[in-house]
């Protein structure tokens, strides 16, 4: 089931990077950095408040914002605090599925327009 839930953030995702490459928000520090982000603070707020309400809406809450802070916010992963509490997930999270996929999409991304649309991805570096 835990796999199955993160589908979601990783399909809105998907959106972003192969629909709007463009996009600010869809460009690999964002996708990487905000999935990476969200998940740990996800995890964070499971570790200390265990699966409550509380720790839905503040890790949603703390994600968006640490994101805007380091410069990577990226919208569907604002979903993956809200994955992580409702499976249950371990610190292994953060690594696999969370930074492996986010991963997977950015390289992904960057062959199919390479490859097949010629549009430029990603198109912004880090800073």
């Amino acid at each position: 089931m835990g796999v199955s839930l993160l589908i979601a953030p990783f399909g809105a995702s998907c959106v972003l990077v192969f629909g709007l490459p463009r996009s600010p928000l869809a460009q690999p520090r964002n996708v990487v950095g905000g999935h990476v982000i969200s998940s740990a603070v996800g995890l964070i707020c499971l570790s200390v408040l265990g699966a409550s309400p509380v720790s839905f809406g503040l890790g949603v809450g703390v994600a968006i914002a640490v994101m805007l802070l380091t410069r990577t916010t990226h919208p569907p992963a604002g979903a993956d605090p809200i994955v992580v509490i409702l499976v249950g997930a371990s610190w292994q999270f953060l690594f696999l599925p969370a930074f492996s996929g986010a991963l997977i999409i950015v390289i992904v991304g960057i062959v199919f327009h390479r490859c097949v649309t010629g549009e430029k991805y990603p198109t912004t570096l880090a800073k």
